[in-house]
């Protein structure tokens, strides 16, 4: 299960730091302040958002359920904080439970995604923003958390169609962000540094699961369907 990360989850939009910074930026001048930090922070500044569309999904196929509010925040990625890690998760439940502690304002955390054993995902934050997942700010703001449901000491809980799905969704992430497809960027939550978690357990077949997004990396993309229509003869 997706743990929170180590502050206060916030809002989306504009949180008192970032008006702070800006207000701060104006009295005294940029050269004063960090620049990385508002190198991060400047597209949250008044009129300055970056455009979305509500419902949105970043991985085709998935379907869209939004997480609570409270549960991520709002970032630019991979603009601000390059994303180099996948974090995989199991629920310690069902899909059902995941969602509805993920939409719950008062859990405190979220991961990106779920994955059902049947294969079916859902996206509940986008990977632009910064889900409350790994219980580690620092590897929060640099991955992207795909939770499973299941047990983790019931093997029979990792299905065919679940490795397959997942690992078509990981394949997806390490194109998109050039991420290396190896056991040092596609980690369990057990693995995280300072977490209490265990998962994904003992029985996650991890040499399985990295042959299954290679093959997925490495499959060429179908080009898609063209939307213009044929011209009469």
């Amino acid at each position: 299960m997706g743990d929170a990360e180590q502050e206060k989850p916030g809002r989306r939009g504009i949180d008192r730091r970032t008006l702070l910074i800006g207000g701060a930026a104006a009295a005294v001048g940029t050269a004063v302040l960090a620049g990385d930090e508002l190198g991060r922070l400047w597209w949250r500044l008044p009129g300055v958002v970056k455009k979305r569309k509500e419902g949105e999904v970043d991985a085709p196929g998935a379907q869209w359920i939004a997480a609570s509010d409270y549960n991520w925040r709002r970032a630019d990625r991979p603009d601000d904080y390059e994303i180099d890690r996948v974090i995989i998760h199991v629920v310690q439940g069902g899909y059902q439970t995941a969602l509805r502690v993920f939409k719950d304002p008062g859990h405190g955390a979220a991961a990106h995604y779920v994955v059902r054993k049947d294969g079916h995902i859902a996206q509940m934050i986008r990977e632009l923003d910064v889900a409350f997942h790994a219980g580690n700010r620092s590897y929060n703001e640099r991955s992207i958390g795909i939770e499973h449901e299941g047990f983790v000491d019931q093997k029979s809980s990792f299905t065919a169609p679940m490795y397959a799905a997942s690992a078509r969704l990981t394949a997806g992430i390490c194109r998109r962000y050039d991420i290396p497809v190896d056991r040092e960027h596609i980690m369990g939550h057990v693995e995280v540094p300072g977490t209490d978690h265990t998962d994904p357990g003992p029985h996650w077949d991890w040499d399985r699961y990295l042959r299954l997004v290679r093959e997925e990396r490495d499959r060429p993309e179908q080009p898609k369907p063209s939307t213009k229509p044929e011209k009469k003869a």
